[in-house]
């Protein structure tokens, strides 16, 4: 199939964007790289008026590092990130969950800001933001700025904190240091879909973070804190049916297969984890 009949505007500036979304003379929908949004618009699944594209709009294409933290423009492609175009602020997580999305050609369009304003339960952005702690960086109408963290910003699939007119402009995240350890681990049938679970872990001694997240879910990601603490406190992931048990606790619809792969996938994310040198 092929799309309905759309306009395409390519603002030049964040403000003449905002001005497109305030405009109200049409259905707007931003556009970044398309490969969620394409897909819907061929199939008709999405008919929106206008698409507002963003993805050469100045600043959102550039990544930018402090002392304290690493800053990625929203329309950073996950090719880039994966060649290392954007510095760490983990050494390797970012290149290895980027080089586990989709194929090549999917990454090469495909942005991180698109894929968490998605917000599609199995993206691997939407985990692993998460469990980095990064925050989003947000404009809104008439210049306003607001700062969303990562774990209020996905509020179910495909539902976000964003709010009519708002463009997600910069993903923050806050640095580690040299002794952090992190592990990543997803569970697919095959090379290049979509996981059937995500297991994802980051924990840093000097500042006494430590976080487990769960992605594919169904819904947002689910930070564990009580596997974070017996992880921080025994150095190892906890056995599976604690692992289970846990889950089940958080959400209560999981079935007995979806649990065994995200107990399995945390399992691994750990080793991963504790084998980085």
């Amino acid at each position: 199939m092929k799309p309905a009949p759309f306009e395409l505007s390519q603002p030049g500036t964040l403000d003449d964007a905002r001005g497109l979304l305030a405009a109200g003379d049409a259905d707007c929908r931003i556009i970044a790289g398309g490969q969620s949004l394409g897909p819907m618009l061929n199939l008709r699944l999405a008919r929106p008026d206008r698409l507002v594209a963003l993805s050469a709009l100045p600043g959102l294409t550039e990544c930018r590092e402090t002392e304290s933290h690493v800053e990625i423009g929203a329309a950073v492609t996950h090719a880039r990130i994966e060649d290392g175009d954007c510095p760490e602020p983990i050494p390797g997580m970012l290149r290895h969950v980027a080089a586990g999305i989709a194929y090549r050609a999917v990454r090469n369009r495909g942005t991180i800001g698109g894929s968490l304003c998605h917000a599609d339960p199995a993206a691997d952005w939407v985990t692993a933001m998460t469990a980095l702690g990064a925050t989003l960086l947000i404009s809104g109408e008439a210049g306003t700025r607001r700062e969303v963290p990562m774990r209020d910003f996905m509020q179910g699939a495909y539902r976000t904190a964003l709010k009519p007119g708002e463009i997600l402009t910069t993903v923050r995240i806050p640095r580690y240091s040299a002794g952090a350890r992190w592990g990543y681990y997803k569970i697919c049938r095959k090379v290049g879909e979509f996981a059937d679970a995500i297991s994802a872990f980051v924990a840093d001694p000097e500042t006494r973070v430590c976080r487990v997240v769960f992605g594919s879910t169904g819904g947002a990601p689910l930070e564990r804190p009580a596997l974070a603490r017996q992880l921080a406190e025994t150095g190892a992931a906890a056995p599976l049916d604690e692992i289970k048990k846990d889950l089940l606790a958080a959400q209560s619809d999981l079935s007995p297969v979806k649990l065994q792969q995200m107990a399995i996938a945390h399992q691994r994310s750990v080793q991963e984890a504790l084998s980085h040198d």
